[in-house]
């Protein structure tokens, strides 16, 4: 089992910045890709960012030159710096881990105020 434990949410202003992060513990075996997704109320879930096992990186249109992905040198945590915020990016955010099976986060509460 691998368990994920998100932080960093909250309020901001539009134009401020928030840093996500996400741990995973438990028995973690190669991981093919980290990356952060996000749900609006009365939308779908959506890709927000990935990094893959080889550090590529991939993004939503939306939030290209806004958002960075990383993770730290161990691999096991993925973090997600949040700039330029706008209200619109106003979503739980969901850590999402795969391995041979796919983990998600408990999600994450990102509120951006005009």
């Amino acid at each position: 089992q691998v368990q994920l434990v998100e932080s960093g949410g909250g309020l901001v202003q539009a134009g401020g910045s928030l840093r996500l992060s996400c741990a995973a513990s438990g028995s973690i075996f190669s991981i093919a890709t980290m990356g952060w997704y996000r749900q609006a109320p009365g939308k779908q879930r959506e890709l927000v960012a990935i990094i893959t096992n080889g550090d590529r990186t991939n993004y939503a249109d939306s939030v290209k030159g806004r958002f960075t992905i990383s993770r730290d040198n161990v691999k096991t945590t993925v973090y997600l710096q949040m700039s330029s915020l706008k209200p619109e990016d106003t979503a739980v955010y969901y850590c999402n881990i795969v391995t041979n099976l796919s983990y998600w986060g408990q999600g994450t509460q990102v509120t951006v105020s005009s």
